[in-house]
């Protein structure tokens, strides 16, 4: 059954495209949706067109980017001039960032070993190495 010109309801779109009806009605209202077409019965009304837009949007979460960067990516998607262009210095920006996270969680993860390791998971709580470091004072550089 070809659909790509069959209006539909907003439980088809956000079945189709595995979000909830909320989310749909919350990106109409950040403006990275289009205001739907409404039915003479008051409903909303879409298209494919909004199936593909959710679908990009939502894949473009996943990857990590905010819904202003989202809406970034959608008006260059339109931009044939420099839209590949600044697309990829959006997506080298977000891997720079997400790199930044994966060496401040490393960081983490390695003091946090190292509490764990020192402690010998018995004695009073005033010996123990991660509650110590909790309640230290921050070091200032």
């Amino acid at each position: 059954m070809d659909t790509s010109h069959t209006p539909m309801s907003i439980g088809v779109v956000a079945r189709r495209v595995g979000v909830a009806i909320d989310t749909i009605r919350y990106y109409e209202r950040e403006g990275l949706l289009p205001e739907p077409q409404r039915r003479a019965s008051g409903y909303r009304s879409y298209d494919d067109g909004v199936v593909r837009q959710l679908r990009f949007i939502r894949r473009a979460k996943d990857l990590g980017f905010t819904l202003e960067e989202i809406r970034d990516l959608l008006a260059l998607s339109a931009d044939r001039k420099r839209g590949v262009k600044a697309v990829k210095q959006r997506a080298q920006d977000r891997l720079a960032a997400i790199d930044e996270r994966i060496a401040e969680l490393t960081r983490v993860r390695n003091g946090l070993e190292q509490l764990i390791e020192a402690c010998p998971g018995h004695g009073s709580p005033e010996q123990c190495p991660i509650l110590r470091a909790l309640a230290e004072p921050e070091e200032r550089a």
